[in-house]
């Protein structure tokens, strides 16, 4: 159940204002009785609750009367404090990232020879592959010889759209190699998106060539990020595996090369 507490106020606060909204104006003796808040604390609370603005006082009565300002109002007040409190959170959080992002990324850990992992799974298998082509540097190659949801123009597809531009925009350069037979499948708003968003790009290109079988993505030269069909189901990911190997990777972009230089640029 939502609380006055949920929205920053102390027990004793809510109390406090609770009580004024059914006494009306009254003294700060009263309001002790009616919100059995110790009168050793009410007036702190009252105090309290007058800084944010939740109370008004009549300081010309004697004693001094209090009334509570309207709920609307008071819990807009509060909102609003909250929201200010939030946005200072996240400039200090956002600091902190800037600060250890600079720190971090000093000590570069050596590359492991042949360390793997791997996703099971659609939602899994995305997730580690976005993870990597965020971690890209320098350079991604992607390369499809069959349907893929990797290439479909569905929720997978865009999100892998989208990680793309963000390379691109960290200035990595993007190539991608697709079998005539793929190219044929795609619907026509993938060749809308690649014309309006991706094709003009300097460190973005695409070729096609034929006897392309399976789906892989290699990133920075030394690791490969290769898709595993779902054999009940060839549209969807069963897993994905990475393989972080230099030497493997290595052969892996050798067989690439020769591909990609008799490759015809796309034509859509």
């Amino acid at each position: 159940m939502a609380s006055l507490r949920d929205l920053g106020l102390s027990e004793y606060e809510a109390r406090v204002y609770r009580a004024l909204l059914n006494t009306g104006p009254t003294t700060a003796k009263e309001l002790s009785r009616a919100s059995e808040v110790p009168m050793g604390r009410i007036y702190d609370v009252l105090n309290s609750l007058e800084t944010h603005n939740l109370v008004r006082s009549q300081s010309a009565s004697r004693p001094k009367k209090y009334v509570a300002v309207e709920p609307s109002t008071a819990l807009d007040r509060l909102l609003d404090d909250k929201l200010q409190e939030l946005d200072a959170k996240a400039e200090q959080y956002e600091g902190i990232v800037d600060e250890l992002s600079t720190e971090l990324d000093t000590a570069e850990p050596p590359i492991e020879e042949g360390f793997w992992t791997a996703a099971v799974g659609p939602d899994e298998s995305l997730e580690l592959l976005v993870e990597r082509l965020d971690a890209a540097e320098e350079r991604i190659v992607m390369v499809a010889g069959r349907v893929s949801p990797t290439f479909d123009i569905g929720d997978v597809g865009e999100t892998v759209t989208e990680h793309i531009e963000r390379a691109l925009d960290r200035d990595v350069e993007v190539s991608v190699l697709m079998s005539p037979e793929l190219v044929r499948t795609l619907p026509p708003s993938v060749g809308d998106r690649y014309a309006t968003t991706l094709s003009d790009h300097p460190k973005f290109s695409v070729r096609t060539t034929p006897k392309l079988d399976g789906t892989f993505n290699l990133i920075d030269d030394i690791e490969v990020c290769i898709e595993v069909a779902n054999p009940l189901s060839p549209g969807e990911a069963f897993a994905m595996i990475d393989l972080k190997d230099p030497e493997f990777a290595a052969n892996v972009n050798n067989q690439f090369s020769s591909r990609w230089e008799m490759a015809e640029p796309l034509r859509l």
